[in-house]
């Protein structure tokens, strides 16, 4: 099954609430698929064929990995996951993984998140402080509010986080209100291209 995310927020296939999600889906070019986050570890899905799902499931649980339960649209439960442990973190302890924050993501998140409890991000453990490994765009939404601490869950690592950590302290990037907040057209201009730069050097030196 190809899979793509949709990561616009206008889209007639899909809710405005969908949408700021990040839950869209696209399964072979044809068959969009929802995914509404309805609780803590849940989340509703609407496709056409809930038997072929599982590789949707997959796919977006590489972003929100402590979404532990799938129920249809009836509530019928779908799939279900080990919970995640979920922990209080102070967002002073955070060091983040990325220097850039899109002013039109923090917009969207602003329709969902009421409290630090709506915001849970996956981190790794590192020199007595947390890394956040996704999540970046809530975290500074969360520091706009004045919100001292939000939610995390340990998650693995991907081998080049270190890397944009390093890149990220480079730049003067230690702490959430670190990151510069930068129109979409900017953000994705400046974060893509240091990305595409990146993973060339990464592949050339392979």
């Amino acid at each position: 099954m190809d899979i793509e995310r949709i990561n616009e927020y206008s889209d007639p296939r899909f809710t405005k609430e969908v949408l700021n999600q990040h839950g869209a889906f696209v399964a072979d070019e044809k068959y969009p698929c929802s995914f509404r986050i309805t609780g803590e570890n849940t989340a509703e899905i609407d496709f056409h064929d809930y038997s072929e799902v599982m590789p949707l499931i997959d796919n977006f649980r590489f972003y929100a990995e402590h979404i532990t339960t799938f129920c249809d649209k009836s509530g019928n439960i779908i799939a279900e996951f080990p919970k995640v442990k979920i922990f209080p973190l102070g967002i002073d302890l955070i060091q983040p993984s990325q220097f850039y924050v899109d002013r039109d993501k923090v917009n969207a998140v602003s329709d969902f998140i009421g409290s630090g409890d709506d915001i849970v991000i996956p981190v790794m453990k590192r020199d007595g402080r947390y890394i956040s490994l996704d999540g970046h765009t809530r975290l500074y939404y969360a520091y706009t509010r004045g919100w001292k601490t939000i939610r995390a869950f340990e998650a693995e690592v991907n081998e080049y986080v270190l890397d944009f950590v390093q890149e990220a302290k480079k730049r003067g990037v230690l702490s959430v209100w670190d990151m510069a907040l930068l129109s979409h057209s900017k953000y994705e201009i400046k974060w893509n291209k240091f990305c595409d730069d990146f993973f060339a050097s990464k592949k050339e030196n392979a």
